[in-house]
C-alpha cells in the first residue's frame, strides 16, 4: 500500500466516524423525562434502582449520570454507571452504582441509542 492509499484510507475512516457522530441525536431533558423515568434509592455508598422505558422502542448502551447534591441543591460530585443489557420497550432495567456520600442525589440519562425493533440494530 502506498502512502497516498494509506492516507486516503485513514481520511475515509475519519469522515466515517464524523458522520456517525453527527448522526447521533441530542435530546432535551424534557424529552428524556417523557421517555424514561427512574425509581431509585440510596443506601450507604450504593445507589440502586430501575430505569423505566416508556416507549415502544428498545434503548441500548444507556449511561446514567448520578449527581451528588449538598443541602442547597448544588452539585458536589458526579459519577456515571451503565444500564447493563439495555431497556426493552415498555419495560424496565435494573442499575446500581457506588456513590460518594451526599445530602441527596439526582439521576439522569447521559447517553443512549435507540434500537430498531425488527433486528436489534442501532437506529440513527
Amino acid at each position: 500500500m502506498t502512502r497516498r492509499e494509506a492516507l486516503a484510507l485513514a481520511w475515509g475512516a475519519v469522515l466515517g466516524l464524523a458522520g456517525a457522530a453527527a448522526a447521533a441525536q441530542n435530546y432535551a431533558p424534557e424529552s428524556l423525562a417523557r421517555w424514561f423515568r427512574f425509581e431509585w434509592k440510596a443506601s450507604g455508598a450504593k445507589l440502586t434502582g430501575y430505569l423505566y422505558n416508556q416507549t415502544n422502542r428498545a434503548a441500548a448502551r444507556m449511561q446514567l449520570l448520578i449527581e451528588g447534591l449538598d443541602g442547597s441543591g448544588k452539585v458536589t460530585r458526579k459519577t456515571t454507571t451503565w444500564v447493563l443489557g439495555g431497556v426493552p420497550p415498555n419495560n424496565r432495567a435494573y442499575f446500581e452504582a457506588t456513590v460518594p456520600k451526599a445530602a441527596s442525589y439526582r439521576v439522569s440519562v447521559l447517553s443512549f441509542e435507540w434500537l430498531d425493533e425488527s433486528d436489534g440494530r442501532r437506529r440513527w
